[in-house]
């Protein structure tokens, strides 16, 4: 999967899965997700600094949910574990996608080079 695509992915699920929560905290992603989106057609054109970013805020977002996901297992809220399983895999599927992109990037460098 293209980084641009799993970014744009990524941020439309967290948009759209933010809305679904009952707390003034589910809103975070919602801005994440926007600003992942802003930085979608950056991405898509190779821009490195903007995919950097791109990644952190994805990280961060990873990170972010942690704590909500121990949360929502412990109050055995079925819905509120599909919204942030779902936000959590998003986030996973698009951290893979960068990660596998700059490996193949260094890699053609490498090959060019020698």
């Amino acid at each position: 999967m293209k980084p641009y695509v799993a970014n744009l992915m990524n941020a439309l699920v967290l948009i759209g899965l933010s809305f679904w929560g009952p707390s003034i905290t589910a809103l975070i992603p919602l801005f994440i997700g926007i600003i992942l989106l802003i930085l979608t057609p950056e991405v898509r054109k190779e821009n490195k600094m903007v995919a950097h970013i791109a990644v952190f805020l994805t990280l961060v977002v990873l990170i972010g949910l942690i704590k909500p996901l121990l949360g929502v297992f412990e109050r055995s809220d079925t819905t509120a574990i599909l919204r942030v399983c779902i936000m959590v895999l998003s986030s996973i599927v698009a951290m893979a996608a960068f990660v596998l992109n700059f490996i193949a990037a260094k890699k053609n460098k490498a090959a060019n080079t020698n």
